[in-house]
């Protein structure tokens, strides 16, 4: 069986979670190693993008979903984080990119999904709860079961 921790390569704020999309994962020791290795996936420590995952099935995956496509007004919004804010994506072609990219992180997983969305931060500018409590809210209305703690919310498609 396998488990990872995958996210968007333009989630950029997702560190203050100890998810980091920059930095490189070595591919054969996160897929191929066995679970007591601390650089396989299995540890969630090294977070794998959609370059590092596409075409490629897990058995559990966990989706980090951070402010680059968040859910707003009815419609997907589309951003690009640079420097200290988050820019609105215009062009139609990075918007499919975009799309395309939590598609792939999206269907990866072969027995369950888990999708973690961060609940942000009112006293940091990059992640206000705003960027993402719709999208937290559309998941709900499609269906996917809500898990809670102290600190985060998870929706699960599956028994995790």
């Amino acid at each position: 069986m396998s488990i990872a921790l995958v996210a968007s390569s333009e989630a950029l704020r997702l560190k203050p979670y100890g998810i980091f999309v920059e930095v490189q994962i070595d591919p054969s020791n996160w897929f191929l190693n066995p679970k007591d290795d601390i650089r396989s996936s299995y540890f969630l420590e090294y977070v794998a993008t959609e370059f590092d995952i596409q075409g490629l099935e897990l058995d559990w995956v966990c989706v980090a979903w951070d402010a680059d496509f968040r859910f707003f007004n009815q419609d997907w919004g589309y951003y690009q984080f640079r420097g200290t804010n988050w820019q609105k994506i215009q062009d139609k072609e990075n918007m499919a990119y975009l799309k395309n990219t939590y598609r792939v992180l999206l269907t990866r997983a072969r027995q369950g999904l888990v999708v973690f969305i961060p609940k942000g931060d009112e006293n940091d500018p990059t992640r206000k709860p705003l960027f993402y409590d719709e999208t937290y809210e559309y998941m709900k209305e499609l269906g996917l079961k809500e898990v809670t703690d102290n600190n985060t919310s998870l929706f699960s498609s599956k028994y995790f």
